[in-house]
Order: C-alpha cells, then sequence, then structure tokens
C-alpha cells in the first residue's frame, strides 16, 4: 500500500467535494469540459460552481487540473485510507487497538473474522518477514 503524509485538510470534504470527487474517480482522466457537463447533468451545476469545487479539490492535492485534463493524484482508496487513520488519530489518539475495542464492543468474532484479521495483522508486523 503506498503510504502518504496524512493532511487533515486534505480528508475533510463538504458534500459538494465528496459529489465531485466521485465523479472525477470514476471518470478520470477527463476534459475539464467533460467534467462541467457531468456535474450538470449530475447535479445541475453551473460551470462557474464547477471549477470553483475543482480548484477547492485541487489546493488540497486531491487532483490536478492541467492543460484541461483532469486526474487524481491520490485515488478513492488511498483517500479513503488516509480519512480512517486521521478518524483513529482523532478520536482514539491513533489507537487502533482502543477503534477495534470500540468498534467490535459486545460482538464476538467468527472464526473466519478472526483468522482474517491475524492474517492482516501479521502482515503489517513490522520486521515479520525477516
Amino acid at each position: 500500500m503506498k503510504r502518504f503524509k496524512i493532511n487533515e485538510n486534505s480528508f475533510k470534504l463538504t458534500r459538494s467535494e465528496a459529489k465531485l470527487s466521485e465523479i472525477i474517480w470514476e471518470n478520470e482522466p477527463l476534459s475539464s469540459t467533460k467534467l462541467v457537463r457531468l456535474s450538470e447533468m449530475d447535479m445541475e451545476w453551473s460551470k462557474s460552481t464547477t471549477y470553483t469545487v475543482l480548484k477547492k479539490l485541487c489546493e488540497k492535492g486531491i487532483f490536478r487540473n492541467e492543460r484541461a485534463i483532469v486526474s487524481a493524484l491520490i485515488t478513492r482508496d488511498e483517500f479513503i485510507t488516509g480519512k480512517s487513520r486521521l478518524y483513529v488519530k482523532n478520536t482514539f489518539d491513533g489507537s487502533l487497538s482502543r477503534f477495534l475495542v470500540s468498534y467490535f464492543g459486545d460482538d464476538r468474532l467468527t472464526a473466519e473474522q478472526s483468522a482474517k484479521l491475524k492474517s492482516l495483522i501479521e502482515e503489517c508486523e513490522e520486521g515479520g518477514d525477516e
């Protein structure tokens, strides 16, 4: 998995930014003209609204608009990863174990879920293959 530094502002999107992000991720790379057309069809936005929201997303480092071609600087999955890590950082002082305890609460894991979690932990352990 590609690692990137969390910039808290990059992962806080308004509803409008989130909607436009989804359109871009689903269609990229795309011309800014096509993005305006899709925004108009999907959300009834004007050209200026689309460009204003796109500019904010580019300033956050999520997308770029070069030579009228819009493309992602980070994938949707990378965005979700960053947002999730930020949530754990801000809500559980960065403690993944506190998050998991809170997430599962009184729920019991199935044997399959437990095995999958153990496998994921082993894959992520430092020096696991050394």
